[in-house]
């Protein structure tokens, strides 16, 4: 018999008072012609199948039947018995007691009822109020473990310290090196082509020199910490709660928190300001390479850009960094802290660290700016 002679299944819902039945008939394989409902199924199991008329049927079938009677209501302990099965072919009624006697994966369709406005924003508000609730306990804990490393009662190890200092420092003056010169470039370049309609192509020096210790030498420096360094706190300590070190850092007597979190939130604390200091000077020297092209003397360019700095303007970019380094810091440790038990988990925590982090640092910069402009400063 060829694909085309099957007949077609067909499902027919009948109701007489109390009593439902569904009669089966054709051919149901999965490479037949679809599946022709006749009448409304109820909301419960019918009493009898009518399998007279049924041919052939592959795994089509008891998938039919299966699904209408997951939909139905679960029977209480009062009311135990299960669908009843009589009509069916003797190996599709096995198959289809023994489906039913597994309960169905809540993860394969998960139960996702719609909800009204109010529920979705009472709902967002709950998660909101419990994300602020764990970043204040964080940074609670933060404070009071630099209030044991302040009495000399923190216990971590001083090696690692200084591998961290080395891993936020030395190791990030490549990427901090190229990304700054690359700013300074674009600045110089930028507002030279807008001050030469003006013949003032050495105010370029005042633009760059301002532009990075104010605000583009800290803010890039903290996002490429962001996504570095503070991606590799996350990735780090979630590895280690996945693998049950944590735990057994716990069983051993050690605080997590001093032995894992203290020393990154020291070390990239430290290193802000050194690194800020450094992509400022890295970014006026891009600055200089465009004002050499463009036919400023880099003596002249050094001069004018000395002449526009003061020790306020030089200042405040430092000042800032040692803020965005704890912010950067306490979103990576506490992003992995909160990890799951899974390597998927620790990719999550990685990426919900790197946003955590240049969100906070874009907020608090934000923050400064307008702190500053209150003080006219």
């Amino acid at each position: 018999m060829t694909p085309s002679s099957h007949p077609p299944p067909t499902a027919v819902w009948q109701q007489d008072g109390e009593a439902v039945s569904l009669i089966i008939a054709g051919d149901w394989l999965r490479e037949g012609p679809a599946v022709s409902v006749t009448g409304t199924a109820p909301d419960r199991a019918p009493t009898r199948y009518q399998t007279d008329a049924l041919g052939s049927h592959d795994s089509t079938l008891p998938a039919f039947i299966l699904a209408h009677l997951r939909t139905l209501k679960a029977p209480t302990e009062g009311d135990p018995q299960p669908a009843p099965l009589d009509g069916l072919p003797d190996n599709l009624r096995c198959l289809l007691q023994l489906a039913l006697a597994v309960p169905e994966d809540g993860g394969a369709h998960p139960d996702t009822p719609s909800q009204s406005r109010l529920e979705t924003i009472g709902n967002a508000t709950l998660s909101a109020w419990q994300s602020g609730i764990a970043l204040l306990d964080f940074i609670g804990q933060a404070v009071l473990s630099l209030g044991r490393f302040a009495r000399r009662r923190a216990r971590f190890r001083t090696s690692d310290f200084w591998v961290t200092l080395q891993q936020c420092g030395v190791e990030a003056l490549p990427i901090v090196s190229l990304i700054s010169f690359l700013i300074g470039l674009i600045l110089a370049f930028v507002g030279s082509v807008q001050l030469a309609h003006f013949g003032a192509n050495l105010y370029v020096a005042d633009l760059v020199g301002i532009s990075m210790v104010r605000e583009m030498g800290v803010v890039m420096t903290a996002i490429i910490m962001s996504g570095r360094t503070g991606a590799a706190f996350a990735a780090h300590i979630g590895s280690m709660k996945a693998n049950e070190e944590i735990d057994a850092l716990r069983t051993f007597g050690f605080d997590p928190f001093d032995f894992l979190v203290l020393p990154r939130i020291l070390a990239l604390v430290l290193m802000m300001p050194l690194l800020t200091v450094y992509a400022d000077l890295v970014g006026i020297l891009g600055g200089m390479l465009v004002g050499a092209a463009s036919g400023i003397p880099p003596v002249l360019y050094w001069t004018e850009t000395v002449a526009s700095l003061n020790i306020t303007n030089a200042s405040l970019g430092v000042l800032k960094s040692p803020f965005f380094g704890a912010a950067i810091a306490i979103s990576g440790c506490m992003q992995g802290m909160r990890a799951g038990n899974s390597s998927a988990a620790v990719g999550e925590a990685t990426t919900r660290a790197v946003v955590t982090a240049i969100t906070a640092v874009i907020v608090l910069d934000s923050a400064f700016a307008a702190i500053f402009t209150l003080l006219d400063i």
